[in-house]
């Protein structure tokens, strides 16, 4: 029996299109993106989360030497939300990156696989879908109404 995995999404092609709250999340990854310490790979990512309470909180990628001790943008914002205000759901996730000295030619920068991971975690903890918005500096946007869209075939806690 053959199944087929359709990935739901929405393209935006530039935050023209996007409401307040996602503009506003948008904004908030761009600056926080700025922010990255990224002096080896020089690709620079922001992250902004947008909490059930109405408040946003942001992060950025963090590299090290050491190479894999540093932690991407998603991540690093994800476990501070979750360290800081555990029993707050996650409503929406902005993701902004790209290279330091050409952020406009990547397109839009969607989560690395441990990112994913991870953002599957938090949903999946909060049996609640998560907005993924994930964007580069060129402005164009798209946008999954659940993580599941990015990792269809998912590994959680079921299987523990």
């Amino acid at each position: 029996m053959k199944k087929e995995t359709q990935i739901r999404y929405e393209y935006f092609k530039n935050r023209g299109e996007l409401n307040d709250i996602e503009i506003q999340l948008f904004e908030r990854a761009k600056e926080a993106r700025e922010n990255a310490y990224a002096p080896y790979s020089n690709f620079l990512v922001g992250c902004s989360v947008l909490l059930e309470n109405g408040t946003i909180y942001s992060g950025n990628n963090q590299e090290n030497a050491a190479f894999p001790s540093g932690l991407c943008a998603e991540r690093t914002t994800l476990f501070w939300v979750a360290a800081n205000f555990p029993a707050i759901k996650i409503k929406k996730i902005f993701i902004v990156g790209g290279h330091r000295e050409f952020p406009e030619k990547n397109p839009p920068i969607p989560p690395c696989g441990a990112c994913r991971q991870s953002l599957i975690e938090f949903e999946t903890k909060q049996n609640e879908n998560i907005d993924l918005y994930f964007s580069s500096m060129n402005e164009e946007v798209v946008k999954v109404q659940s993580i599941k869209d990015l990792l269809p075939f998912y590994f959680d806690g079921t299987f523990l």
